[in-house]
C-alpha cells in the first residue's frame, strides 16, 4: 500500500484524538439514552454526560453552562447568532458590522439579511489581515445592532484583538440598545485563551473538529447577563437548548466535544510552543526561496499556521506537485470548490494571481520534525521545477 500523504491541513479539520474516541464509544452502545428522557436511568446518563461537557466547553471561555447552546457545528452557531439577532433586535435597528475576511458561514448570512432590507458594513482589514480598530468606531452607527469579528482566520490564522473590539461595542452601547458583539471562534477554541467576560463578548460560535474533536457538533454561547442576550431561534421543535435550537442532542458527539477541549486546554501552552516550532522550522527553510510572501501578520496568529503566496508558479500546478507528500490547501476547505481567488488574500492586497498561488499550511498536534523536513525539502523542490518550466515554456 503506497504511503499516505504528510497531513498538514489542520484549519480544515483535524484527526480526532484516540482518547476523545474511547470517551465517546460507551454513547453508542451502553450508555445510548436520550438526554431528554429523564424518566429513567438511561436518559439520567446521557444528561449527566451532557451536562459534565457543557461545564467543560462553559469553562474554557469563561461562561456559565446554561450560557452554552448545542449545534451542529460553527456554521450553523454562526447563522443562529446573526439571523437571531437580525430577527430580535430588528426594531432597534437594521446595521450589522463586519470585516472582509470573515468566513463565509458569516458572510453569506450577512448577504442574505441585506435582501431583507439590512445594511452591512464589511470593514476592510490591514495588509497583514487585522482590523482597524479606528475604522471600526467610525463605521458604529445609533442604529448598529451587531459586530461580528471572528476570532482566528481559518486561513491566514491572524488574531484578531477580541478584548479591544469588545470594550469599544460596550462604549457604544447606549441605555437598552446594546451593541452585541458575536465572535466565530471555531479556530480559536483550545488553542488560545479565551473569557467572554474579560473581553465582553456577547456571542461566540464555536467546533469540536478543529480541536481534535469530531465533526457535526458545535456550539453557540449566549450570553444571559449584563447584557442578557435574546436570539430568535432559527430550528423549532422539541424546545431543548432553552428554546434556541430544538432537536434531540447528539450525546455521543457532545462527549468528544467536551473531551476534546478538555485534552486542549491541558495542553495548550506545551503544545503551542511545540507546534510554533515546527510552523518556524518550515518557513526558515522555505523563506530561501525567492518571491515567497508570508501572508497575515507575522506573529499575531496561530501557532500551527502558515499561509504563503508563491510568485512564478500556477497555483494549481503547485498543489498538483505537492500532492504525493503532503496534505495541504490553498484557503478554506467550505469553498475549495469555487474557482474565485481566496477573498481572504485579495482583501489582503494580493493580485488574483499571487492570490491563486497560495499554500496554507495547518501543523498540527500529531506532526513531527521529521515530516516538517520532508515537506520543506518536496515544496522547495517543486516551486524550482515549476518556475524552471514556466521560464522553458
Amino acid at each position: 500500500m503506497p504511503q499516505r500523504p504528510i497531513y498538514l491541513d489542520c484549519h480544515s479539520t483535524t484527526p480526532v484524538d484516540e482518547n476523545v474516541v474511547n470517551a465517546m464509544l460507551p454513547y453508542f452502545t451502553e450508555h445510548f439514552g436520550n438526554a431528554s428522557s429523564t424518566s429513567h436511568i438511561y436518559g439520567w446518563e446521557a444528561e449527566a454526560a451532557v451536562k459534565k461537557a457543557r461545564e467543560t466547553i462553559a469553562a474554557a471561555i469563561n461562561a456559565s453552562p446554561e450560557e452554552i447552546i448545542f449545534t451542529s457545528g460553527a456554521t450553523e452557531a454562526n447563522n443562529l447568532a446573526i439571523k437571531g439577532v437580525a430577527e430580535t433586535y430588528f426594531s432597534q435597528g437594521q446595521h450589522i458590522i463586519t470585516i472582509a475576511t470573515e468566513h463565509s458561514a458569516i458572510i453569506d448570512p450577512c448577504n442574505y439579511l441585506k435582501t431583507l432590507g439590512f445594511d452591512i458594513t464589511f470593514l476592510p482589514v490591514e495588509k497583514d489581515g487585522t482590523i482597524n480598530l479606528d475604522n471600526l468606531e467610525k463605521a458604529i452607527r445609533n442604529d448598529t445592532i451587531l459586530v461580528s469579528v471572528m476570532a482566528a482566520n481559518n486561513e491566514i490564522g491572524v488574531l484578531q484583538p477580541l478584548a479591544e473590539i469588545g470594550a469599544i461595542c460596550r462604549d457604544r452601547s447606549k441605555g437598552e440598545s446594546n451593541i452585541i458583539f458575536h465572535s466565530d471562534s471555531a479556530q480559536a477554541i483550545g488553542k488560545i485563551p479565551l473569557d467572554v467576560q474579560a473581553m465582553n463578548i456577547d456571542l461566540m460560535s464555536l467546533t469540536a473538529h478543529k480541536v481534535y474533536g469530531p465533526k457535526g457538533i458545535g456550539a453557540l454561547y449566549v450570553r444571559r447577563r449584563k447584557p442578557r442576550v435574546v436570539l430568535a431561534p432559527q430550528q423549532h421543535g422539541g424546545g431543548q437548548e432553552r428554546g434556541i435550537r430544538s432537536g434531540t442532542l447528539y450525546t455521543p458527539q457532545i462527549v468528544g466535544f467536551g473531551k476534546a477541549v478538555e485534552i486542549a486546554l491541558k495542553n495548550q501552552v506545551k503544545e503551542n510552543k511545540f507546534i510554533a516550532q515546527l510552523r518556524q522550522n518550515l518557513w526558515e527553510q522555505i523563506s530561501q526561496l525567492e518571491g515567497v510572501y508570508l501572508n497575515g501578520h507575522p506573529t499575531q496568529r496561530l501557532a500551527g499556521n502558515l499561509n504563503l503566496s508563491i510568485e512564478g508558479v500556477d497555483g494549481s500546478a503547485l498543489l498538483l506537485g505537492l500532492q504525493p507528500i503532503m496534505a495541504v490547501s490553498s484557503g478554506s476547505a467550505c469553498s475549495s470548490t469555487n474557482t474565485a481567488p481566496s477573498h481572504v488574500l485579495t482583501a489582503l492586497g494580493h493580485s488574483e494571481k499571487l492570490a491563486y498561488a497560495s499554500v496554507r499550511f495547518g501543523i498540527g498536534r500529531f506532526n513531527t520534525e521529521e515530516e516538517i523536513n520532508r515537506v520543506a525539502e518536496h515544496f522547495i523542490s517543486t516551486v524550482k521545477s515549476l518556475r524552471k518550466q514556466a521560464v522553458m515554456i
